[in-house]
């Protein structure tokens, strides 16, 4: 069954991750300027806890394998990461807003939990006009290799939360990001670092004792126990035979 072409499960999904914007409605629109300001941290939180939802469907999919819900997640990995844009994307209106003037967000620009959360932003900004078919199609090979920022996009985030108010945000930030580094390891060491188990020997076969004699009879001999076939044997060289004199014919 589908509703408007989609599955009753991912408009169910949508509307999830559509709940904490509806929350923020009336500060977004209010009056109150102490209530905007306070949008930037649970619209930046929320971009994050998304990014790194998405983030994990690979490798829940490695870790339970054959199980239903890590395939569900996968599936619906794409819908998951732009709604982590879109809330970044507000996340960086609020903050423009807020600081009011171009100058006062120039100078805020050599702290460090400022110039990464920008260069996240514009690291984000490719990763979500690709996130569809057609950009998959047009990119071809190199859609998945332009995908690869979220890699280190994921990284500036984890900086940018860790080093608001001084390097004291590090905690809640380590947290949220604890379990996806635990399964980029995993990966790591799934793909790079586990022993794999030794192959056996190639299996030895000995031809049929018929197939030996008639091999012998042909004047072949058997490869020595690698099941390719026979190889001719040279004959054995026979000594020369000495030249025939005529018959005498006896005396009458």
């Amino acid at each position: 069954m589908t509703i408007l072409g989609y599955k009753p499960s991912t408009l169910i999904l949508w509307v999830v991750l559509a709940l904490p914007a509806l929350g923020m409605l009336p500060s977004l629109f209010g009056s109150d300027p102490q209530a905007f300001h306070g949008l930037l941290h649970p619209t930046g939180e929320f971009a994050a806890r998304f990014m790194i939802i998405g983030m994990m469907a690979s490798g829940l999919m490695l870790l339970f394998r054959g199980q239903a819900w890590p395939r569900w997640l996968m599936h619906h990995r794409r819908d998951i990461e732009v709604a982590a844009f879109a809330y970044a994307l507000l996340h960086t209106v609020i903050y423009v807003i807020d600081r009011g003037t171009l100058d006062r967000i120039i100078d805020a620009l050599p702290k460090t939990d400022i110039w990464t959360g920008w260069l996240a932003m514009a690291l984000f900004v490719p990763l979500a006009v690709t996130s569809n078919d057609a950009a998959q199609r047009w990119l071809r090979s190199g859609w998945k290799t332009l995908q690869r920022l979220a890699y280190p996009a994921a990284v500036l985030v984890l900086i940018h939360w860790a080093a608001l108010h001084n390097w004291g945000s590090w905690p809640p930030a380590a947290v949220h990001f604890a379990p996806l580094i635990a399964l980029w390891l995993y990966r790591l060491w799934y793909w790079n670092l586990r022993s794999l188990p030794a192959r056996p020997p190639p299996r030895q076969t000995r031809p049929s004792a018929r197939a030996a004699h008639g091999a012998r009879a042909a004047g072949l001999k058997p490869a020595p126990s690698t099941g390719r076939g026979y190889r001719p044997e040279a004959p054995p060289a026979s000594a020369p035979s000495a030249p025939r004199l005529p018959r005498r014919r006896p005396l009458s």
